[in-house]
């Protein structure tokens, strides 16, 4: 799966990324690769579905989709 990411540069010193498909997830870090790495783990734990979170409700299922 690929996300595109912004990387903005911040005056005092690195980088704010966020990924503008996702709402409310932004990261940061001291180099850019820092940030790369940074906002890579928060999407992953932005996609995760955490099953104890989900409501059970007859005919709900949770499927997992590769993209």
């Amino acid at each position: 799966m690929k996300i595109k990411v912004v990387l903005e540069p911040q005056e005092e010193r690195g980088f704010t990324v966020y990924a503008p498909s996702l709402p409310g997830c932004i990261s940061e870090g001291d180099t850019r690769e820092e940030a790369l790495r940074n906002i890579k783990e928060a999407i992953e734990l932005y996609l995760e579905v955490n099953e104890a979170e989900v409501k059970t409700v007859r005919g709900k299922q949770i499927a997992e989709v590769v993209l």
